[in-house]
């Protein structure tokens, strides 16, 4: 994408809107952010010509994470706001995550194909009328963040924090400093080049270092973000990662203890981990289909006081119902200081329990018909469609996906037994995947 058709997509933008709020774009408020991208400065810039050119008055706030532009729109009313971002994705990629009011995502089921229809049969002279303002959101974003705690409660933790060279550390880095952690900081300037690895801690080869440099730090733990710092993962102090789901659970166990009954949402790959802590803690659980449009508008229609996916976005009520990398990493900071256990221990609350796979990728031609296929094996089974087919039986149980971008399905498997019952249906399955 270049210049050109980002303007164009700016310009789209707003008539979207316009039409969703019901008012013209000359009285529209449209947010806007970018990220460490070496394209972001020339993209941002031509997004906000669109947008200003359409007749909207547009607030940047320059180089700033992800959740930012989520709090610029929601904490000042916007109609809506465009971040300039490709995520954790390598360096030659570009891109643009669009919201709504209250800091709802645009999907491809509301509103992105209405703006690629809107670009494909051309926009014509744009009116004008336009403004653009700047501003600084740090001092707003870091009080509110802060709010989320207690900051007396946090103890001076020895933590090793990865950057992966994009918003995190100017974004979150001030903040973890300002509680008094001992910061072992890895990559925390920004850099679109990667110098280091790409941003995207999912990926193994790419939270190795971070490991070894808990191990050899002796650290209590160590966080990892992505590039434009909408996710957060962790490393307990045994140097294992931690899976999103169990990290999910801890998180909705302290959100219950300040919202008791509320409302918890999780994905259906999740652990049932996630439903069996929120029971016990005298909580509700729901699921929501994968994906942060969804998340959002579900979190709004249950009410939810928070929520969490397997891919390490966490969602709060409090919060515009936006995900974020700044608040899982406090509250969790938080909860270790004042529950007596170490990560690790909290963890091995879940590894005794539950043997979980983790998400398999598999190249599949036909997705719905393996997935008819797969569906049809199993007809004693609690079977929904919520999310791809989800395959349910009292002692274990897995969802199949298919990718929104490539010839993929995803499985992710859960047995409640053993590790070993767990390796034994996972490789069954994938032999029917990939048959």
């Amino acid at each position: 994408m270049d210049e050109g058709t980002a303007e164009q997509i700016g310009r789209a933008f707003v008539r979207v809107l316009a039409d969703l709020r019901g008012k013209p774009a000359g009285e529209l408020e449209v947010g806007l952010g970018r990220d460490m991208r070496l394209s972001a400065p020339s993209m941002a810039a031509a997004y906000r010509a669109g947008m200003a050119a359409e007749g909207a008055r547009v607030i940047d706030a320059g180089q700033v994470s992800t959740e930012m532009l989520y709090f610029l729109v929601g904490s000042r009313g916007l109609d809506g706001g465009a971040m300039c971002t490709a995520s954790h994705n390598p360096k030659a990629y570009t891109g643009v995550k669009l919201v709504r009011e209250g800091a709802l995502a645009l999907s491809g089921d509301a509103g992105i194909k209405d703006i690629e229809r809107l670009v494909e049969a051309g926009l014509g002279e744009a009116p004008g009328g336009g403004s653009v303002e700047e501003i600084d959101l740090w001092d707003e974003y870091r009080a509110a963040a802060l709010r989320s705690i207690d900051p007396a409660k946090v103890k001076p933790l020895k933590v090793v924090v990865d950057g992966g060279n994009g918003m995190a550390g100017p974004m979150v880095g001030p903040i973890l400093r300002d509680l008094g952690l001992d910061l072992v900081e890895l990559y925390f300037e920004p850099d679109g080049n990667f110098p280091d690895h790409e941003p995207n801690p999912l990926l193994e080869e790419n939270r190795r270092l971070i490991i070894e440099t808990v191990k050899a730090e002796g650290a209590d733990l160590g966080i990892a973000w992505d590039g434009d710092a909408d996710r957060c993962f962790f490393i307990d102090g045994d140097g294992r990662f931690c899976d999103g789901d169990f990290i999910c659970a801890l998180l909705a166990r302290s959100a219950l203890a300040t919202d008791p009954g509320g409302t918890i949402l999780y994905d259906p790959r999740s652990s049932r981990a996630v439903p069996d802590v929120v029971a016990a803690a005298g909580g509700r659980s729901a699921r929501s289909r994968v994906g942060h449009a969804f998340f959002k508008k579900r979190m709004r229609e249950e009410g939810a006081v928070f929520g969490g996916e397997v891919s390490g976005h966490y969602y709060f009520r409090d919060f515009y119902c936006a995900d974020s990398g700044t608040l899982p990493a406090l509250a969790l900071l938080e909860l270790i200081s004042t529950d007596g256990r170490s990560l690790a221990e909290m963890m091995a609350e879940f590894h005794s329990r539950y043997f979980i796979s983790g998400e398999i990728n598999s190249e599949v031609e036909d997705q719905a018909a393996k997935m008819a296929e797969i569906e049809a094996m199993h007809p004693d089974a609690e079977i929904d469609h919520l999310d791809g087919v989800s395959i349910d039986y009292e002692d274990w149980h897995f969802n199949v996906r298919p990718s929104n971008t490539e010839p993929l399905l995803r499985l992710n498997l859960e047995s409640l037994v053993s590790r070993e019952d767990m390796e034994r249906r996972r490789d069954e399955i994938l032999a029917v995947i990939r048959a």
